[in-house]
């Protein structure tokens, strides 16, 4: 069998399960907030963010092409083959250990980070160091940001909004208004997440040799990053769903809509005005942070906001670290 078939097959193996783990791993991301206020029920919620999903991974080539061409570079061959194999593999380890902690970090960042550890360990390849700077760590730091102080916004303006209403027929007015916030987040992730997948299955194909382009992507890339993405969001992640549900704010009806409402429009604007491909839990947690804010300060349960501001920081070194070590257990592979 060829050899450089071979190789870009397992680099596409390994990319759907970095993409199921990312699936599952990142649902609570696009429900965790409906659930929690009982505005969808969890299978409900979980396939409405899988159908979203599969229509948002249409949504994000821009993403893909950022993720396949801008982050690394790499020569055609086999060993560049090697390289993105172990960033994957440092990516999917992250994401397993902040899973088994009901951690909600960035799968976006763990990828990045993975790619960018094996590749400067390489003999071959070079980080695109404007790139990662521009696209991934400014992103990185103000998106949280963003996301804290839209979320507060909103929610201030929807309690002065709808101040004399009552609060029994407007938790259930949010409740029907969070089934459409919940797909528009859902929507948001697929443009994201799923994105960058393809970008990765993109980058083994190009560096294999079976495409010339490295911007193109093949429509069967849609569909199988798609469909592994919805599958590993409906298997679920309800660790982290109960972290973002429930352990660091209480939220009622109208903090879920704010919250999304505010998330998926910063999804938007990154994959398809500036083709930055953010972290879709960054952003949803940190509005729901703003959002809670709004109660009181100590209405969010700021130890367990540190521990995922930590899980943050940490991601994308420990991914870029497993990587290194996954990179020399695997070279002598892809020689």
């Amino acid at each position: 069998m060829d050899p450089e078939f071979v190789a870009v097959a397992a680099v596409i193996l390994a990319a759907m399960a970095f993409d199921y783990t990312n699936g599952f791993h990142d649902a609570a991301n696009a429900i965790a907030t409906s659930v929690s206020t009982r505005a969808l029920t969890p299978r409900i919620a979980l396939a409405m963010a899988a159908v979203g999903n599969f229509i948002g991974a249409h949504l994000g080539t821009e993403v893909a092409k950022t993720v396949g061409d801008g982050l690394v570079d790499l020569p055609l061959g086999i060993p560049s083959l090697g390289i993105v194999f172990a960033g994957v593999l440092g990516a999917i380890t992250w994401n397993l250990i902040t899973w088994y902690f009901g951690l909600p970090s960035s799968s976006s960042h763990a990828l990045f980070g993975g790619l960018v550890g094996a590749t400067l360990f390489a003999t071959a390849g070079t980080v695109q160091w404007d790139n990662i700077i521009n696209k991934v760590l400014i992103p990185m730091v103000v998106s949280p940001f963003v996301g804290l102080a839209l979320g507060f916004v909103m929610m201030v303006a929807i309690m002065w909004i709808f101040r004399r209403g009552h609060p029994g027929r407007l938790n259930r007015g949010f409740r029907l208004a969070q089934t459409a916030s919940a797909a528009a987040m859902s929507i948001g992730h697929g443009m994201q997440d799923a994105a960058k997948t393809m970008g990765i299955v993109v980058l083994a194909l190009y560096t294999g040799g079976f495409q010339s382009d490295s911007e193109h992507i093949p429509e069967w890339v849609y569909w199988t990053s798609a469909t592994v993405l919805a599958a590993g969001t409906y298997a679920g992640g309800w660790r982290i769903i109960r972290t973002l549900g429930r352990k660091i704010i209480d939220l009622g009806p109208a903090e879920g809509f704010a919250a999304e409402t505010v998330a998926s429009s910063v999804l938007y604007f990154n994959a398809l005005v500036l083709h930055a491909p953010i972290s879709t839990t960054h952003t949803i947690t940190s509005a729901i942070m703003g959002v809670g804010a709004t109660k009181r300060l100590n209405a969010v349960r700021w130890n367990v906001a540190g521990n995922i501001v930590i899980a943050w920081i940490t991601t994308f070194p420990a991914a870029a670290f497993f990587a290194c070590v996954f990179y020399f257990i695997v070279r002598p592979l892809f020689a």
